[in-house]
C-alpha cells in the first residue's frame, strides 16, 4: 500500500512541483544552501514543513 505524503509536510518532488521545476533543480537549491533546512530525514529523503516552504518561496519571490 503506498500511502500519500500529510499535506503539512513536503518532499522534494512537492517542492519541485509548487516552484514548477525539476527535482534536480530543487536540489540544486539545496546544495546551494538556497532552501530551509529540512524538518526532518525520512529513509525518502528530506522532508521540510509545507509552511516553510512556502513562507520561503514567497519570500524570495517564487510564488506569489
Amino acid at each position: 500500500m503506498i500511502l500519500a505524503m500529510p499535506k503539512h509536510l513536503m518532499g522534494i518532488a512537492e517542492i519541485a512541483e509548487i516552484l514548477g521545476v525539476s527535482r534536480t533543480r530543487v536540489h540544486q537549491l539545496r546544495s546551494e544552501g538556497a532552501l530551509p533546512e529540512p524538518y526532518d530525514s525520512l529513509a525518502m529523503g528530506p522532508v521540510w514543513l509545507r509552511a516553510d516552504i512556502e513562507k520561503w518561496a514567497r519570500e524570495t519571490g517564487r510564488i506569489a
